[in-house]
């Protein structure tokens, strides 16, 4: 069959119109994505999977930097197997990490972000990568295609009439920002947002907006969701838009979106729109009922079609250290 070679493509301005092509593919393989992690202090490196032919097999995206006396590497939503590389899923991890080169104290994490392949997890167990698996990682996921009457007969009756009095709520509007300047202005809205619900809930998280800004803005792959209560923005929803896979990315509001039940009448509005694009499952974003019992709740009324989410598959040459950290990051 050949023999298999890592190209690097970190500079290849393209990288986005080949990943794209992809059945597998989504935003954390994305040069914007990986942009972003550069700013906030990770070394980002994508290379190519190629057969002896030259032909592209898969696509990867990964973010490195040091961690005690090694090094963390990360791959999120990736390798993004070709269809010409799902039946050599395993040649092309073989040559994923032969490209590495990970030394002895070094980690490897996959992540892929719901974006997984039966071929590519065959490949991650035929290699040793260890899965972690926890509570929080479970998701809810809506089944678009049995249509927006369906979906909503089989939500909680009490969520169902907060959505009609939200709907008939005449100081409310709902709309998709699509120019840059107007995204620009949601984006700082979603910003300002969030800041205020970090310091109410006193929560952590690894997104830092003001280095995400112009990058999500920009990006078509995002789409935008702004509710308004005569004329103020009071909600704003980012979501990731895959061919066939929508995720609920990012939401922040303030109090005016509880008092209105504007969460309601924008998650309903994101349903529509999806149905409408074709897509086929739409992501709620993961779940969380003992840590966040609320957004819990409030997802459970929509929904209550749970998967286990992908995990993260963790790998080090050396065994010792891949399974104390397995151990340690399962029991977080």
């Amino acid at each position: 069959m050949g023999h298999l070679t890592a190209t690097d493509l970190t500079d290849d301005p393209d990288w986005d119109e080949r990943v794209w092509r992809q059945p597998g593919a989504n935003i954390y393989a994305s040069r914007r994505w990986g942009e972003y992690k550069r700013r906030i202090g990770w070394d980002v490196r994508r290379v190519a999977i190629l057969a002896g032919d030259g032909q592209a097999l898969a696509y990867a995206q990964y973010q490195r930097r040091r961690c005690g006396p090694g090094h963390f590497v990360l791959a999120q939503g990736c390798p993004v197997l070709t269809r010409s590389g799902w039946r050599r899923a395993e040649a092309v991890f073989r040559t994923f990490l032969d490209h590495l080169d990970l030394g002895r104290f070094d980690l490897l994490g996959v992540n892929y972000q719901q974006f997984q392949r039966p071929e590519s997890v065959l490949a991650l167990l035929g290699h040793g990568f260890a899965p972690i698996v926890t509570p929080r990682t479970h998701t809810l996921e809506l089944d678009l295609t049995q249509g927006a009457d369906r979906l909503r007969s089989r939500m909680e009756g009490r969520w169902r009439d907060m959505l009609k009095s939200a709907e008939a709520n005449p100081d409310l509007s709902v709309a998709f920002p699509t120019d840059l300047a107007a995204r620009l202005s949601a984006f700082d809205t979603f910003s300002r947002f969030y800041a205020d619900l970090k310091r109410r809930k006193g929560f952590r998280n690894s997104l830092e907006p003001a280095a995400y800004r112009d990058l999500a803005a920009a990006d078509p792959n995002l789409l935008f969701l702004e509710v308004r209560e005569k004329g103020e923005p009071i909600l704003v929803r980012i979501v990731h838009r895959a061919p066939e896979r929508w995720t609920d990315f990012y939401v922040a509001s303030n109090a005016r979106a509880k008092a209105t039940e504007a969460s309601r009448l924008a998650a309903w509005r994101l349903i529509e729109r999806a149905g409408e694009e074709g897509c086929r499952t739409l992501d709620l974003g993961g779940i969380d009922p003992f840590g966040n019992p609320g957004v819990y709740e409030f997802k459970r009324g929509l929904c209550r079609d749970v998967v286990t989410a992908n995990p993260l598959w963790l790998f080090s040459r050396t065994r010792l250290l891949r399974r104390a950290m397995t151990g340690l990051l399962a029991a977080r």
